[in-house]
């Protein structure tokens, strides 16, 4: 060996090295931001959650206490109830015809608004406006449009001798009940729709649609090659969160037909079932089969349409 070598000292680890890494000191910082998130979430979600399904199992009556425990008395109490079962009909297709129309419409108005234009943007304002109105304020609203006295389109089909008096739009007729109450949500819901789409639709690179224009490729095969396939992502948001708000309609229904059960939904009889018969704990079970099925519906449609977009 060489000198140099021999006087060289040996090698050790630094301490800021791989072998004596040091331990990173705990930082309590990002815990200390997300606790009041996670606490407020726990608090007015999973205790409320966990409640519910716990006394979904106990005979809860106001009228009749004390609270017992029941099992599955209360599941069979709503299998069994006529009013609760058409009711469940109703609300399949308040989804049906939800979900389908405000899917249709937000992928059109989406499409009609991926292109910039003048008034673009004073466009998308309004659109909001419909999805930004509460609920019961829209029942009200269209309320006057349906009205069987004073009704707008009564007057309109009046004025214009297509009828030779005043009908009646709801309350009597389950399926154009259902249709009409159905319209007034699609028309709160769509805006929504859209502008998840117009999220996706803003992602996907105009180079796509340069090169199959370039290639032949016409509009309606852009449109199912390129559009359609690459906004499924938005799409199925869209379509989850129209299951979420079909299923557990309530204002329009209560607001436009009452108590009538032609228009009833399972939310509707929810709150019959809870505030007006103080039976609380049939009330619970019932939330707790809609909370389900939703789960049930939105996962069905996530696997169904979402897809992973890579470009």
């Amino acid at each position: 060996m060489s000198e140099g070598q021999l006087d060289a000292p040996p090698v050790t680890a630094s301490a800021d090295g791989p072998a004596g890494k040091r331990r990173r000191r705990f930082d309590p910082l990002p815990y200390l931001l997300v606790s009041p998130l996670a606490l407020f979430i726990i608090a007015l979600a999973l205790v409320p959650a966990a409640f519910t399904i716990i006394e979904s199992f106990f005979r809860v009556d106001a009228l009749d206490p004390p609270t017992r425990f029941i099992g599955l008395g209360n599941f069979r109490r709503l299998f069994g109830d006529h009013v609760v079962l058409t009711s469940a009909e109703n609300t399949l297709i308040y989804v049906l015809i939800g979900v389908g129309l405000s899917t249709v419409l937000g992928i059109a108005m989406a499409i009609t608004l991926q292109h910039k234009f003048a008034g673009r943007s004073a466009l998308i304002a309004i659109l909001i406006l419909p999805w930004a109105l509460p609920g019961v304020v829209e029942g009200i609203v269209w309320s006057g449009i349906w009205n069987a006295n004073t009704g707008l389109l009564n007057s309109v089909l009046t004025s214009l001798h297509m009828v030779d008096h005043y009908h009646v739009f709801l309350g009597q007729h389950r399926w154009r009940t259902i249709a009409l109450i159905e319209l007034v949500q699609v028309w709160q819901i769509t805006p929504l729709s859209a502008l998840l789409v117009l999220a996706s639709l803003q992602n996907i690179p105009g180079d796509l649609y340069e090169a199959a224009r370039l290639d032949g490729c016409s509009p309606w095969a852009a449109f199912r090659r390129i559009t359609l396939p690459l906004a499924r992502p938005g799409v199925a948001v869209a379509m989850v969160q129209a299951v979420i708000a079909t299923l557990n309609v309530f204002d329009q229904p209560y607001v436009l037909n009452g108590a009538a059960s032609t228009g009833s939904s399972v939310m509707v009889q929810t709150y019959f079932i809870s505030f007006q018969n103080l039976d609380f704990g049939e009330g619970y079970a019932l939330s707790l089969l809609i909370t389900l099925a939703t789960l049930a519906m939105s996962f069905c449609v996530v696997k169904l349409v979402y897809r992973t977009v890579e470009y």
